[in-house]
């Protein structure tokens, strides 16, 4: 499908894309921060908790689809991937039958310590949150964005969006609130 500027003009797109610039860079501003702030209790930087997750809700993972879904060079997925195994958090591995790629798992350590990080998360720590409550309150949910979900789809592909979702079925599948703590849910 041929993308045009369909009844818009070149300004209207202009404006557009400032906007989209501006607000992003300063809400990740803020997500950074909240990010920064949750994780620095254990030691990790934000490349190393991503590649926690993203390996937490593949399971396995290559390096290079750390790489594309943790949106980072594969050198740098590698290399902060070395960083946690060299911790006992994940495990190395190559496929018998594809010796060309690295997969990575997530150790039984890693694992305590991805589930640790959402037990002690604290909603009213976190700026962002704490800024879409008003609209939380109002609509009885937080934002969908689903409109911020497309244009990503239209950037990095149907395969970006479906780990995306899937993360976040995870997430509601194995997670429960107790108390106000995430706790791991236990299959009776």
């Amino acid at each position: 499908m041929e993308r045009t500027l369909k009844d818009s003009t070149a300004k209207d797109a202009l404006l557009f894309s400032q906007r989209m610039m501006q607000l992003s860079k300063a809400l990740w501003k803020s997500i950074e921060k909240d990010w920064e702030q949750w994780i620095k209790p254990y030691g990790l930087n934000l490349n190393e908790h991503h590649i926690l997750c993203i390996t937490y809700y593949l399971k396995r993972a290559s390096i290079s689809e750390i790489a594309k879904f943790g949106v980072m060079h594969v050198s740098t997925a590698f290399n902060f991937s070395k960083k946690l195994e060299d911790r006992g958090y994940l495990q190395f591995s190559k496929k018998e039958d594809d010796k060309r790629n690295t997969y990575i798992q997530l150790t039984e350590k890693g694992e305590e310590l991805f589930l640790k990080l959402f037990e002690d998360y604290e909603p009213l720590q976190n700026v962002v949150c704490k800024a879409a409550l008003p609209l939380q309150h109002v609509y009885g949910k937080f934002p969908d964005m689903i409109e911020m979900v497309t244009i990503i789809r239209n950037i990095y592909g149907n395969d970006f969006i479906e780990l995306f979702e899937r993360s976040f079925d995870n997430i509601e599948k194995e997670l429960v609130e107790e108390d106000g703590s995430l706790k791991r849910k236990i299959d009776r």
